[in-house]
């Protein structure tokens, strides 16, 4: 049986019972990717980075680092990053889009030991559920979030404009769809 819906802006793909939002699912012989993947496999790679040259933020959640880029060219990076934890995994995309930008953005789902919305400054959201890179620790996983120290966060926030491609993939993922290349 296989099932296509939307998931979180993304196709979900279930095929006898397995859920593929990564993009590629391998099922016996047969292999389904979604199309914002297929379209990035075919476009050039940044040098150096498992991200397109249409990209403006790279994420590898393999190596936890990132990258900002401009035509192809790396801007900044890459710079150590913390990613989803705790069963929050941050999100796979290849078309994943800036939609929201916030300087000075409280958490509704993390507080404080206060009891406070935790702080997350320099906020640049990407995916739905409220998914954004923001300053904090890349020493310490985050609710799905993409933590980096706070002169990179400045640096994404500055950089970054509503509409911007992001792309948040393994690299390890990415060098396989391209037959290892």
């Amino acid at each position: 049986m296989i099932d296509i819906r939307r998931f979180r802006g993304r196709r979900r793909l279930t095929v006898v019972g397995l859920v593929a939002t990564a993009g590629v699912l391998l099922a016996g012989t047969a292999l389904a990717e979604s199309p914002a993947a297929a379209a990035a496999h075919k476009e050039a790679l940044v040098p150096g980075t498992p991200c397109t040259v249409s990209a403006k933020s790279c994420v590898d959640l393999d190596s936890q680092r990132a990258w900002l880029f401009s035509g192809g060219t790396i801007l900044r990076g890459p710079v150590p990053v913390a990613t989803g934890g705790d069963g929050q995994a941050t999100p796979v995309g290849h078309s994943l889009r800036v939609y929201r930008k916030d300087a000075n953005h409280k958490s509704q789902e993390s507080r404080l030991p206060n009891g406070a919305p935790a702080p997350m400054p320099n906020s640049v959201f990407f995916e739905d559920g409220g998914i954004a890179f923001h300053s904090g620790s890349p020493s310490r996983s985050s609710a799905g979030c993409v933590h980096l120290n706070p002169d990179d966060a400045k640096a994404w926030f500055d950089y970054l404009q509503i509409g911007d491609k992001v792309q948040v993939v393994s690299a390890k993922a990415e060098m396989a769809a391209r037959g290892g290349h």
